[in-house]
């Protein structure tokens, strides 16, 4: 492992800012899948001083947050996988889910997600691959775009009101689209979502797919996840998914209701 260059001078962070906030602006520089970075590629994401960037994630990798490659690159660590598992919206909810997940998996031959919603995106929690039902860009622990998925539809039109209309309110722009969602047409199939509890999305990255999604109600029957099937559209109507889909995600809401699974808090809802 190469020797850690001396510790350059660099501007102050900003005053009074928490060294915990400094940290976790440097977990969060890692936003793929596999990224390796440098110290000063980290320290360009992270918005840091190379001197600070270095002393934390140091710190960091000697708790386990980080680690460092041959090359003395930084990579996120296995410690956090650890504590990630912990989380019951993530690994607790998935836990209850699978099963059905894989009877949908087994029934359907397509894709299967499960996601959550964090603030103003999902995130996919489970993904259940089919090899011969086309590719799908989401990975488990990737962020979805609320208002162009299924799962993100379904999470959005139950959401609460205020972030709706922040939604409504902010860029709603598709991947590959001639023009954008208009804030009346996204108003329009969130009534339709919440009307007959199925969301349809269609994707175009990297090939024509259809998304159909369902929601999960929790023993509160507030909706906790979506659950969705992914098929390529060429190959599988979803009007004829759909049935599956909010049959499977009904059944794993009547688990999860039954046996009291923890889900966690509700994303909108902290007590400090």
């Amino acid at each position: 492992m190469p020797e850690d260059p001396p510790a350059p001078r660099g501007r102050k962070p900003a005053r009074g800012e928490p060294v915990v906030d400094r940290a976790l602006r440097l977990l969060a520089a890692f936003r793929e899948k596999g990224d390796a970075l440098s110290l000063g590629r980290l320290s360009e994401r992270a918005g840091l001083p190379k001197a600070t960037t270095l002393r934390l994630a140091r710190r960091l990798a000697e708790w386990g947050a980080l680690e460092r490659t041959d090359d003395g690159d930084f990579v996120i660590g296995l410690r956090l996988l650890e504590v990630a598992s912990l989380s019951p919206r993530g690994h607790g909810l998935r836990e209850a889910v699978l099963p059905f997940m894989e009877d949908l998996h087994h029934a359907t031959g397509q894709h299967v997600l499960l996601a959550v919603r964090e603030d103003r995106e999902a995130v996919l929690v489970e993904r259940l691959s089919a090899h011969r039902a086309g590719t799908v860009l989401y990975r488990v622990g990737g962020r979805i775009p609320l208002h162009a998925t299924g799962v993100g539809l379904v999470l959005l039109a139950h959401a609460p009101a205020d972030l709706q209309e922040a939604v409504l309110d902010g860029e709603l722009s598709l991947p590959d689209e001639p023009q954008d969602l208009t804030a009346d047409e996204l108003r329009r199939t969130l009534a339709r979502v919440r009307r007959d509890g199925v969301a349809v999305a269609s994707l175009r990255r990297p090939e024509a797919m259809s998304s159909v999604a369902a929601p999960i109600h929790d023993s509160r029957r507030a909706v906790v996840a979506a659950l969705s099937v992914v098929a390529p559209t060429a190959s599988v109507r979803a009007a004829a998914l759909a049935p599956a889909v909010v049959a499977v995600a009904r059944a794993a809401s009547r688990a999860l209701q039954r046996d009291g699974a923890r889900t966690g808090p509700s994303p909108d809802r902290f007590d400090g």
